[in-house]
């Protein structure tokens, strides 16, 4: 792609999270473009197209990929459906940008990463907040030896969300549940911390009518002797909620609103009985991954959200599930 080309995104779903995830972030860059979307019903797309301003849509998604103009592709579909169709993409020649949760399981992870290793292209998971400056402060305080050795961790992401059949938030078939939809965030922030793969001690769930989890707690144990606690819950009446809490030697870390901080965020480091409380500057966590993807595409370097780091937390997710007493 010559350098004066502006890289071409196409959208897989008419998602109502496209507008804040990607269609706003590649307008205000020179260098992007929503170029096209798809919907199963070509008059969705259509008026999701006029709608948003996008110049081509299809009734279709693989009538998207067949378009040869498309660069990268952005899965908004439900998980159910990131891996056929991110597979799809990636064999059609596109980059993909596939939203959280990555997959069904750990095993569709593999598949997915697999078919993006043989193709030579980019599959990068959309886990946003870890490319806001945020994220990378949580790891430069990690780093600097000021919480002393971690002792133990705490994340939750929670937010109410009324149980409704309808909702694919709430329907286990397509990948609903407060730990698929909710709590693959905390999952991540603790790897991430961490720098290490933790096994699952135990985890309780209470279930919505379909068999989905509405709240999940997991309790988590990592080689370095470091336990965890992982939280989500999307109950009636729960107030929102995503933050980390780390307990170490000689101090303690608070974040809070992990998730979309340029809405407003805190970081309090308690060193001695006093607390030193911050913010860092940014944009939106959705500006900085764009940002984070058209330059990896650029430059070839790696991201910290795809190859091995997808897989891992699916199969955190899936250890998870099974502690808790989920057959899926």
């Amino acid at each position: 792609m010559p350098e004066s080309t502006p890289l071409r995104i196409g959208i897989l779903g008419a998602a109502g999270i496209a507008p804040a995830a990607i269609i706003r972030p590649a307008r205000r860059r020179p260098d992007t473009v929503i170029l096209a979307v798809a919907s199963r019903r070509a008059s969705a797309a259509a008026e999701y197209a006029e709608t948003h301003g996008i110049a081509r849509s299809y009734g279709g998604y693989a009538e998207l990929l067949a378009d040869p103009d498309i660069d990268l592709v952005y899965n908004a579909l439900p998980p159910s459906e990131h891996m056929p169709w991110s597979i799809a993409a990636l064999e059609a020649g596109k980059h993909v940008l596939c939203e959280k949760p990555f997959a069904m399981n750990q095993q569709q992870a593999e598949r997915m990463t697999g078919v993006a290793a043989a193709t030579g292209l980019r599959l990068i998971e959309a886990f946003h907040d870890r490319y806001h400056p945020l994220s990378a402060e949580i790891g430069r305080i990690r780093a600097s030896g000021a919480l002393g050795d971690l002792v133990s961790v705490r994340a939750d992401f929670s937010g109410s969300n009324p149980y409704d059949p309808r909702s694919i938030r709430h329907d286990p078939a397509v990948g609903g549940g407060s730990l698929m939809d909710l709590g693959c965030y905390p999952v991540h922030w603790v790897r991430t911390l961490l720098g290490e793969e933790p096994a699952v001690t135990s985890a309780e769930a209470t279930l919505n009518p379909l068999g989905a989890d509405l709240t999940m707690d997991a309790r988590l144990l990592f080689p370095s002797g470091v336990v965890a606690q992982v939280t989500s819950s999307m109950a009636e009446g729960v107030g929102l909620n995503s933050s980390l809490d780390v307990e170490g030697s000689l101090g303690r870390l608070h974040v809070d609103n992990l998730v979309f901080p340029s809405a407003g965020h805190s970081i309090t480091l308690t060193l001695d009985g006093l607390d030193y409380v911050s913010t860092v500057a940014g944009l939106t966590t959705y500006d900085h991954q764009l940002a984070a993807v058209v330059d990896a595409l650029a430059s070839g370097d790696s991201l910290p959200t795809e190859g091995a780091d997808p897989v891992a937390n699916m199969h955190l997710i899936d250890s998870i599930y099974a502690a808790a007493g989920f057959d899926r």
